[in-house]
């Protein structure tokens, strides 16, 4: 059976409340952050969706509510692109499995990009591989969707805000319905 829209808004619904990482928000609040700040931006539907979707491989694993912490990367840019490329097609799906390469990325081309991650932003790089070579980071941004990706990451960093007003899921289920229609 294909997944539908409604799915992702019962995981956000059953498992949004936990905390996002070592941050001071929760998984739901980091994506609304992220998807509010493209949409205020004027950004594509299927770039608004990638920003809300980024992290739901957060949501479908079993290793608790900061793997971080424990040592672990959950490699969750790829852990729900199974369920993602039923819904979705590349423009979703693609700047959302390069989401972590594009914060390796930055790092590389950006010297000053290390210094405004979060503390928890900078132990998750060190176990996503931490920063590209020159070559890696040229490599990285000649791929499709590679600049979206970096967009993302972008608004990523900066949905990390207590109590920063947002719009909420419901506003966000028509994109997500129409960036699923579209594809499916």
């Amino acid at each position: 059976m294909k997944p539908t829209t409604q799915n992702i808004i019962n995981l956000f619904t059953e498992k949004g409340s936990q905390l996002y990482g070592s941050e001071a928000v929760s998984q739901l609040e980091h994506a609304l952050q992220c998807a509010t700040l493209a949409e205020k931006a004027g950004e594509s539907n299927e770039l608004i969706t990638a920003c809300l979707l980024h992290d739901v491989g957060h949501l479908i694993h079993n290793l608790g509510e900061n793997a971080t912490t424990q040592g672990i990367d959950d490699h969750h840019e790829n852990r729900a692109m199974p369920l993602l490329h039923q819904m979705f097609g590349l423009a979703v799906t693609e700047p959302i499995r390069l989401h972590v390469a594009a914060k390796r990325y930055l790092c590389t081309v950006d010297p000053e990009y290390w210094d405004s991650l979060s503390s928890g932003s900078k132990r998750s790089l060190e176990l996503q591989g931490g920063t590209f070579s020159r070559e890696a980071a040229d490599a990285f941004i000649s791929q499709p969707f590679a600049q979206d990706a970096v967009q993302l990451r972008i608004y990523d960093d900066q949905a990390k805000m207590v109590n920063l007003q947002t719009l909420d899921l419901n506003h966000f289920t028509p994109t997500l319905n129409y960036c699923s229609i579209r594809f499916g």
